[in-house]
């Protein structure tokens, strides 16, 4: 009998690490004008330096993928979307801002935490060939064979990316959490997964009319977050934003068991940048 506490020799190794997949982080900050106010030339030029490098994706504490941009609107000044196996060097790229000599002056105005992963609605190539059959295909047809051989080339990167993502760089982007309906009659949780994954490949197609335009990432953060899963939008043009958020509301899946919470609209800026455009040094 093994004792409380005492290791079982098939657990899992202690980590940090999720077993597959990297940590996300967004954070959202505000500049406090009365203390930049406060502070001379001197200190103000330090911070800077001090701030872009702690910004800079390139340094050595940097972590996996480190993305800023600047805020439009009133809830925050600029942000920071992080990726990496291990959440402390993604905090710690917060800290080193919280610490330099500018992080008086910051205020944190958000932030949401989360885990890569692949979606369970994502088909696995067997899976994409039945629902193709269920569609009308042929057991038999050149198409069959030709769609089903096209997905299994796309499916292995398509999983990489959904849990080692590289961050588009098109310069509108959105942020918002969301979470799946609990109430009477519209609980997603009690839907059978056959129906959860028709209502998601319909919401998928919508998604596909917008490729080239719109790039997204889903992040869950069931157990880590307040909200259930994070959304990020990346858009050539900020307009394609506003069109796959409406066009996508009439799907059942979003229509009818989705809740959403604040959205934050930003447009990619390094770190000097931002300290430019929201005159910090000024």
């Amino acid at each position: 009998m093994v004792e409380s506490g005492s290791p079982s020799p098939a657990a899992a190794p202690l980590s940090r690490s999720p077993r597959a997949g990297w940590h996300c982080a967004h954070f959202f900050y505000r500049w406090r004008r009365d203390i930049l106010a406060t502070l001379d030339a001197g200190p103000r030029q330090t911070g800077a330096a001090e701030f872009v490098e702690t910004l800079n994706p390139q340094a050595e504490h940097a972590p996996a993928r480190l993305q800023t941009s600047l805020v439009s609107g009133h809830r925050a000044d600029w942000a920071v979307m992080m990726l990496d196996p291990d959440p402390l060097r993604i905090d710690g790229v917060h800290q080193r801002l919280l610490a330099g000599p500018l992080g008086p002056a910051l205020d944190t105005a958000y932030s949401f935490i989360s885990l890569t992963e692949v979606s369970e609605y994502v088909p696995t190539v067997e899976q994409y060939r039945e629902r193709l059959l269920a569609e009308g295909e042929t057991e038999d047809s050149p198409a069959l064979a030709a769609k089903v051989k096209a997905y299994a080339r796309r499916e292995p990167l398509m999983r990489q990316q959904r849990l080692m993502p590289d961050l588009p760089n098109w310069p509108a982007t959105c942020f918002y959490p969301m979470n799946k309906k609990r109430e009477p009659g519209e609980n997603w949780f009690t839907l059978d997964f056959d129906t959860r994954q028709r209502l998601m490949a319909e919401h998928a197609r919508s998604g596909m009319a917008f490729a080239g335009q719109v790039s997204q990432l889903i992040t869950v953060a069931l157990g880590l977050d307040d909200w259930e899963w994070g959304v990020t939008l990346w858009a050539t043009s900020p307009d394609y934003l506003k069109d796959i958020v409406y066009r996508m509301r009439f799907d059942e899946a979003s229509a009818r068991y989705a809740q959403f919470g604040p959205f934050f609209v930003s447009y990619l800026a390094a770190a000097l940048a931002i300290l430019d455009h929201c005159r910090v040094l000024r």
